[in-house]
């Protein structure tokens, strides 16, 4: 849950997961369109949006393509509901 939550506290990665919500999958090149930044700045966030198991990736020819984990999220939401239940 730490790993999930620190990627969870950067703007940046939230508009990731926001970015890949919209368009369901995408390229690092794709992604760093939307950013005033270093594509190796989003391969940072990507690295660790991939270790908090936020996000899937698959590799086609040279190009790597980032999807959204729903699972981790639909986890997280169960989490959150227990304390409404009580």
């Amino acid at each position: 849950m730490k790993d999930l939550f620190k990627a969870l506290s950067d703007s940046n990665r939230r508009k990731i997961l926001d970015l890949l919500q919209e368009y369901e999958e995408m390229t690092a090149g794709e992604i760093s369109e939307y950013f005033d930044t270093s594509k190796s700045s989003i391969s940072q966030h990507l690295k660790i949006l991939s270790h908090a198991s936020l996000v899937y990736s698959r590799k086609e020819g040279q190009y790597i393509y980032y999807s959204i984990n729903i699972s981790v999220f639909e986890e997280i939401m169960h989490w959150f509901l227990k304390f409404k239940e009580k």
